[in-house]
């Protein structure tokens, strides 16, 4: 792991390179501010302090030197992360200001996930000095946050299997002191019949598991947090074609954000009593494998026709909403967030970037839209309209677990999900992609964090009053 806490340091005036950040419609001003040698520099790079726009310019000494970046009016946490790549090892400030939001981008531009490459280069080290030392520590925590997601989705299936999953849960829960229960074969039979059922074609190594983990004060309000940890998704029998399963190990994208949520909550000691749970499997092909036509009766009671088995994530959800919203000692949950990578249609309509969150409570969604925007971590509202819950209906079962027809998929997935929540208890659902199909600035390629910091934006109002 990137050791973060190093590249974001409290300034003390030690000796660092300069950093002027200009935007557009002050460029014409700070260029005439400027001594010769600096605008002459400025021309020659053709900097018009565009955002995204770099150049280096001379400092006030023969063997000094400074850089110019151009900006957005009102920057976001990526505006300074295009800098970071053009720059070498060495200790940098602003020129004037403090790098607020965009000190994010400084920290994630600078994370690798190298684990498998012989050939990678010595790691750079860009130190950013910053005037505001109390938010050192968080922009750390919040960095650290997204670059677990990234490393556990971007880990291969061969190496992130459901045992895997369990083991990085346990390390974090090590770390805060937390305790952990797996519930494994003839119990998870028994207790989660979903999760065993999607998940028993995998070879036994590899096996389906319900992760638990609990922390924090009893007296505390409650708060479970769910994530699909399914570790590779094949189609199972409806298998998917070679296009749709070549990223497929980023199926357990919603486990990653769940995992990265709980370590932010606990790193923080947020007054909560938090029960992560994690439905651990992989949507393997074998002759026990669950068919198209087979019919499921879920922890809750409610039987379920499987019409497609690629539609599998929403089984394993459901057994681990029904667990979450059931509590412990009679004390039930003040809130239930999942997150999953849910389904294809979400992306169809919204596109990689932009997650849906549904929610059965209005202040829920209105809090979780608000923090979306505040923490440059969007989130798009689509309506668990009731209109479609018909979708749903089965012949010969209580519910369906794929609608025919195509229409409105990421509707009714959270429709059936939403058959397991009690209508009483808030809760939100995440279909998030947790990938970037291509590199943007502080966002290689591969796993990413798409809504983490918008729920833990809301969590910390809702709980810490900050």
């Amino acid at each position: 792991m990137t050791d973060f806490a190093s590249l974001l340091q409290a300034d003390r005036g030690q000796p660092a390179h300069v950093l002027h950040l200009v935007h557009p419609g002050g460029f014409e001003e700070w260029l005439n501010a400027q001594p010769e040698r600096i605008r002459a520099a400025a021309a020659a790079a053709g900097f018009r302090g565009k955002p995204g726009e770099f150049a280096f310019v001379p400092g006030n000494k023969a063997d000094e030197w400074a850089g110019v970046v151009g900006m957005p009016e009102k920057p976001g946490p990526w505006d300074l992360a295009a800098a970071v790549a053009k720059l070498p090892d060495g200790t940098f400030r602003l020129s004037e200001g403090t790098p607020g939001v965009t000190a994010l981008g400084w920290l994630l531009a600078q994370h690798r996930f190298d684990r498998y490459r012989k050939d990678a280069d010595p790691a750079k080290r860009r130190v950013l000095l910053t005037p505001e030392a109390a938010r050192i520590d968080e922009t750390v925590a919040i960095a650290s946050a997204v670059a677990l997601v990234r490393d556990l989705v971007d880990t291969p299936a061969n190496d992130m299997g459901p045992a895997n999953l369990q083991a990085a849960a346990e390390d974090i829960a090590n770390r805060h002191g937390a305790s952990t229960r797996v519930i494994r074969g003839d119990a998870l039979e028994h207790d989660y019949p979903m999760v065993a059922a999607v998940g028993r074609a995998a070879a036994t190594a590899r096996g389906p598991r319900l992760i638990e983990l609990e922390w924090g004060d009893p007296g505390h309000p409650r708060v479970a947090i769910v994530g699909k940890g399914v570790c590779f998704d094949s189609g199972g029998l409806d298998i998917k074609p070679a296009s749709g399963m070549r990223i497929m190990k980023k199926d357990m994208g919603g486990a990653a954000h769940a995992l990265a949520l709980a370590d932010l909550i606990m790193g923080a000691k947020l007054p909560v009593r938090l029960h992560l749970l994690i439905p651990a499997v992989e949507n393997a092909i074998a002759g026990d494998a669950m068919r198209p036509g087979d019919i499921l009766i879920s922890r809750k009671g409610l039987s379920v026709e499987i019409a497609n088995t690629d539609a599998e994530g929403r089984l394993i959800l459901a057994d681990a909403l029904t667990r979450a919203a059931e509590g412990e000692g009679g004390v039930r949950p003040d809130l239930i967030l999942d997150f999953a990578t849910l389904t294809g249609a979400a992306r169809v309509a919204l596109g990689p970037d932009l997650p849906a969150m549904f929610a059965n409570d209005e202040a829920i969604a209105t809090a979780l839209l608000s923090a979306g925007e505040e923490s440059a971590d969007p989130l798009w509202r689509l309506p668990l309209w009731a209109g479609y819950r018909d979708m749903l209906k089965s012949d010969v079962a209580d519910l369906n677990n794929a609608p025919e027809g195509g229409f409105a998929g990421s509707i009714t997935a959270a429709l059936f999900l939403e058959k397991f929540v009690p209508a009483d208890i808030p809760w939100a659902h995440f279909d998030t992609f947790a990938w970037m199909p291509s590199a943007k600035p502080g966002r290689p390629k591969g796993g990413e964090a798409l809504g983490l910091r918008a729920a833990w934006s809301m969590l910390r109002r809702r709980y810490g009053g900050g």
